[in-house]
């Protein structure tokens, strides 16, 4: 962990600490709250750098693009040994493992003192050799072998270890904890936008604005209520899903057949637990050594299908292999997955072995990574805070106006004071956050109605920039059986298990099994209690399946048999096949069968048993787009016991098989699919296909859905590793020879097709890359510089490991695609979780598999879910336009009036804020998606020329337009310095007369003038005008009808000369905003001499590099060696 991060060491230091005092209370606590924000600060401000080993508190700042900084307490603790896995004496007191840092030694056994910090739920411990902080995974670091685990770590740990670990390891559990109401409010309201706030709020009452004030300080109350009920329902959420697991009664096992209960959270690595016969949650990641189990890993993975989980090999090649999660996982029971039910001896207990615990298992990871989330690296955010550094400079330059004109004009000192800070209240809106985030809570609430949840939210303006999207098994459905022969191999060569009665597993078996009409039967508890052999499970056909012309028949009899399944070795992705051991009823042998990917079957099979004709019968089948898979079987020696198979490794058992033949399968797109696709693709979305079939079964299957069209070529990068004296090399295969009628490939990639749609990616060209897994990661390793070459026009990507798949959106990534990833979670919740937007399909309302999840099983909640992204993030970007035009218009209405020593009044500032402003932003947050994905995306980034551009007019228009009323107000005939007897609207005679005998408060503020009044009416109609212009909202309000005390009244005459001008500074903002829309890009490349400029992607920059390379892509059947010493021999 500490490889992504730097460390620096610190002790305080007392004359840094006195004057860090001394400064808060000279500043009031804005010191205090600036080193809260900014812990480097507050550290350095008061500690002195020291050595690592030497410090109180650390320093951490990570060494991503993001450089946050944390701050983290040194503590001390005491044990008898340095690290968890040290052999400690049996007899060792049980006093010197209570960790407690005032421990006395006893007698000569002197304790050791051991450094620790706590850091996002992980603890990091000294290690004087390395003279760094380290942290323990569990049994993994110790790098034991499978035997080994097997020999030394099944009959458990003394309670003395145990307790020494725990030291190291803690309580094990995934604690969520839930803060308090207080807590989160503290943290809440020392954000630096409420404390901005409180500020504003304090100035505006010192101005008598106390209506505005209490206003804004309501609405601030709202804003941080809605984001404590947010936030405390997501850590309840988080702790709800954790907690089914956090405290269990499990059984330990001490020595080999002792066994006690115990809570689980006092497991740590090394101890060995039993698990039940009715199943449990399991409580931490532990390795099968004994029996078998069926599990439901759909919290972990979003997968609902069981999965069956085998003991650890004791022998053979795999036993002496080192024990690694991720290439033992079929083996390894995982926290928070729920184990169904368990096979086991007559006697014998089904043993786990403990191996990691608590936030160090792969669940407590992915909880950790929820909260504890890297910041959204996304450039609206980024570019928002520029855009209110720019603010604030105007608001500087404001607040040097307000002081020079205030002198000039002799104002008191404290008006000054006031009046130059209330300008800077003004031109950053208090209501900005609030307001930008009201469109993403709207988005998620829809999301939720259309079935797809997410935990992210912060994800779903991600998903509006999404221009690739990869999808693993988009061919999930594949449907009817075509044909079948052998059936003894089909009825027993799967993973299916009985769950309350129902007959449950893999998808594609079910469909298998389900063709031959044959019985599952699994043994009761009842019944393993009385063998003492295991009781395997038996498949049977129904008693009508056997014709009675056809019971003489050897054959047919002979399948018509009991068949009992002995042993299981279950499919493994990175194997590609999965295998059984059986015994037929009758019989004194057993034998093996296999079923898997063809040509890891057809080598596994002796040669003389693979037809000559397998290779080309396979290719005809894939593309098709059939799905083929292979059998073989073989009889074992007699001599075999069952007890003997329990212990043989899987090399042993799937070697010198005999080849049986292919099933065919029709691969049958769901009805949706085809449609999907070709949506996301009129929407300038490029699509991808991560799959585990075979290559040109992939291939099929991505002409029939549409992602390859019937005219475009594939070219198969064939790559193989370096043998021998011979470099890694890649040949490259076109499925299909070069129609005559056209040009070589290799001559006229760079050459659109002309039959694309006008909305077709301009990049788009006849030619796709299909890659393997095992070609891939010789790609990666050999061929780095051909990496992003080929990415750029791959499309299909066959038989795929899970860790590939992760690599591939971080190479996607790389060359600045917005990577979207949609797969079921089983097997890829590293991409998932890696791409920008992943999206799981799974039954579950939420899982900690990806940030979104689909209760649709089908990938029609894609553009769904970009749609509400767009959306979400027009919202954004309509929303930040128009707050940073509302300011700066009212800057300038401000601005103006500051001139004539007058403001805007408090209920004008309440009016335009509450009634205007508010209403207008939260009918903005209310849009909903539009009902079509388009080929053109919401741009990303704010500080772009047509934005900027835009904003700058439209503020031009309004400075216009609002100095051409403030001057033209003071040539009317009727204009004077207003007074409460004046009567600009031909007031009577006698009502003068009447009004001059009564006593009018004096206007100290000057509020009440015909400036005032005029600047209000103008900027409350500009408000609305920049709304609908910008942002598109229409809006039928009229503000300046409603009464307010602080406006005098005018001429009808001028009512109808401020009509007139507001429509035309509304036809003016209109066509500005048009012609920007139309012709901004390309008058501003044309200005600034930019128009050949390559684009900033480096996708598209790649693109156009590609055009002009003659070589590429490569010609038919030419082979390209990876650049190294040993190429110049291949020859050889």
């Amino acid at each position: 962990k500490l490889k992504t991060t730097e460390v620096w060491g610190y002790r305080p230091c007392l004359w840094k600490i006195v004057l860090v005092g001394l400064g808060t209370l000279c500043s009031g606590g804005l010191l205090l709250l600036l080193l809260y924000w900014l812990p480097q600060w507050g550290i350095k401000g008061t500690c002195t750098q020291t050595s690592l080993r030497d410090a109180h508190t650390l320093l951490l700042r990570t060494t991503d693009e993001f450089r946050q900084w944390f701050r983290a307490k040194v503590h001390v603790m005491f044990a008898p040994g340095r690290k968890p896995f040290d052999s400690l004496d049996l007899q060792c007191p049980d006093q010197q493992l209570n960790g407690d840092k005032d421990l006395s030694p006893v007698h000569d056994d002197q304790p050791v003192q051991i450094i620790y910090f706590t850091h996002h739920s992980t603890k990091y411990y000294w290690n004087d050799v390395m003279q760094n902080f380290e942290f323990y995974r569990g049994l993994e670091d110790v790098k034991l072998s499978c035997s080994s685990i097997h020999s030394d770590h099944s009959s458990g740990l003394s309670k003395t270890l145990q307790k020494y670990r725990r030291l190291f390891f803690g309580d094990n559990e995934i604690a969520v904890r839930v803060p308090s109401l207080f807590k989160l409010l503290i943290k809440e309201v020392l954000n630096p936008f409420y404390i901005f706030q409180l500020f504003s709020v304090a100035l505006w009452s010192a101005e008598d604005y106390y209506y505005y004030a209490s206003a804004i300080v309501l609405m601030s109350v709202i804003s941080i209520a809605t984001s404590l009920y947010t936030i405390k329902k997501q850590y309840v959420m988080l702790h709800d899903m954790v907690a089914a697991h956090s405290v269990v009664r499990v059984s330990m096992c001490r020595g080999n057949k002792e066994t006690e209960e115990a809570m689980s959270t006092e497991l740590v690595p090394g101890d060995v637990i039993s698990i039940p016969a009715n199943g449990m949650i399991m409580p931490c990641d532990a390795v099968l050594i004994h029996g078998n189990c069926i599990v439901n890993e759909s919290m972990l993975t979003g997968e609902s299908v069981p999965v069956t989980k085998t003991g650890l090999p004791s022998s053979g090649d795999e036993a002496t292999s080192s024990y690694s999660i991720e290439e033992h996982k079929r083996h390894t029971l995982f926290c928070g997955t729920h184990v169904i039910q368990t096979r086991f001896y007559t006697g014998e207990l089904v043993k786990a072995v403990v191996v990691r615990t608590g936030f160090s298992t792969e669940k407590g990871q992915l909880v950790r990574s929820i909260l504890y989330p890297k910041p959204t690296d996304f450039k609206l955010y980024r570019d928002a805070y520029l855009f209110l550094l720019c603010l604030v400079g105007l608001a500087g330059i404001g607040f040097i106006y307000t002081i020079v004109l205030s002198i000039m004009n002799k104002v008191p000192a404290k008006t000054i004071i006031v009046e130059s800070l209330d300008i800077i209240t003004i031109t950053v809106p208090p209501a900005l956050p609030a307001a930008m985030t009201a469109g993403i809570v709207y988005a998620q609430r829809r999301l939720k109605r259309a079935g797809i949840f997410c935990i992210s939210p912060q994800r779903i303006n991600m998903c509006g920039q999404l221009n690739l999207v990869c999808f693993d098994k988009s061919d999930a459905t594949k449907e009817s059986l075509v044909g079948s022969t052998f059936v003894a191999c089909m009825v027993t060569c799967h993973s299916l298990t009985k769950i309350d009665g129902k007959l449950s597993g893999d998808p594609l078996d079910l469909k298998m099994f389900g063709a031959t009409g044959w019985i599952l039967e699994e043994p009761t508890e009842e019944e393993t209690a009385l063998h003492n052999p295991i009781m395997p499970t038996v498949v049977r056909p129904p008693q009508h399946t056997v014709p009675e012309a056809n019971q003489n028949d050897p054959l047919t009899l002979n399948m018509s048999c009991e068949i009992g399944i002995v042993r299981q070795f279950p499919f493994s992705s990175a194997l590609q096949r999965m295998s059984v051991v059986v015994r037929r009823l009758g019989e004194k042998h057993m034998d093996a069968y296999l079923k898997g990917a063809p040509e890891v079957v057809a080598s596994l099979c002796k040669q003389h048993t693979v037809p000559q004709t397998f290779t080309d019968t396979l290719e005809t089948y894939t593309r098709q787009g059939f799905r083929v898979i292979a059998l073989a079987h073989r009889q074992l020696e007699s001599k075999l016991s069952w007890h003997k198979v329990q212990s043989l490794s899987r090399d042993l058992i799937e070697s010198n098989m005999e080849f049986l033949g292919l099933i065919i399968m029709q691969n049958k797109i769901k009805p949706e699919t085809a449609g999907v696709l070709h949506e996301l693709q009129q929407a300038n979305i490029r699509t991808l296909m991560v799959t585990g079939d075979n290559m040109l079964t992939a291939i099929s299957v991505a002409r029939d859905c549409g992602m390859v069209r019937a005219h475009e070529r594939v070219i198969i990068a064939d790559a193989v590793p370096p043998k021998d004296f011979y470099p890694a090399s890649i040949t490259w295969h076109y499925t299909e020879n070069p129609a005559p009628t056209v040009k070589g490939i290799w001559q006229s990639s760079g050459v659109p097709d002309g039959i694309h749609d006008k909305h077709q990616n301009q990049q788009e060209q006849s030619y796709h890359f299909a890659v393997s897994g095992r070609a891939f990661a010789v790609i990666m390793e050999h061929f780095p510089q051909l990496v992003q070459k080929l990415v750029l026009r791959a499309t299909v990507f066959a038989r795929m490991a899970p860790d590939q798949k992760t690599q591939l959106v971080d190479v996607l990534q790389s060359i600045d695609y917005i990577v979207g990833m949609c797969g079921d979670g089983a097997n890829d919740c590293g991409a998932l979780k890696k791409a920008h937007s992943g999206i799981s399909l799974s039954e579950l309302e939420a899982s900690v598999a990806s940030p979104f999840t689909s209760s649709t099983s089908n990938i029609s909640c894609v553009p769904s879910l970009i749609r509400e992204g767009r959306a979400a993030l027009i919202t954004s970007f309509c929303v930040f336009k128009f707050m940073a035009l509302y300011s700066i218009i009212q800057y300038l209405s401000v601005t103006l009036l500051y001139s004539i020593l007058s403001n805007l009044g408090d209920f004008q500032f309440l009016f335009i804020d509450v009634a205007i402003i508010l209403i207008i932003v939260f009918t903005m947050s209310l849009n909903p998606a539009w009902k079509e994905l388009v080929w053109r995306r919401p741009p990303s980034s704010l500080i772009s020329g047509p934005l900027l551009c835009s904003v700058l007019t439209q503020i031009l228009t309004c400075l216009a337009f609002q100095v051409l009323a403030f001057l033209l107000v003071r040539q009317q005939s009727w204009y004077e310095t207003w007074t409460p007897q004046s009567d600009a609207c031909n007031i009577s005679r006698s009502d003068l007369t009447y009004n001059l005998n009564v006593t009018i408060p004096k206007d100290q503020k000057n509020i009440k003038n015909y400036e005032n009044t005029t600047l209000f009416y103008i900027s409350s109609f500009q408000y609305l005008s920049v709304a609908n212009t910008v942002c598109d909202v229409v809006f039928t309000a009229r503000p300046a009808v409603l009464p307010s005390p602080q406006i005098v009244c005018v001429p009808h005459d001028w009512r109808l000369t401020l009509v007139i001008i507001v429509m035309v500074n509304a036809a003016v903002s209109f066509l500005m905003e048009e012609s920007i829309d139309r012709w901004g890009s390309s008058f501003l490349s044309w200005l600034f001499c930019r128009r050949n400029k390559s684009s900033k992607m480096r996708y598209l920059h790649l693109t156009m590099e590609l055009q002009d390379d003659a070589d590429w892509p490569p010609r038919p059947f030419t082979v390209t060696y990876a650049s190294s010493p040993q190429s110049h021999i291949s020859a050889l």
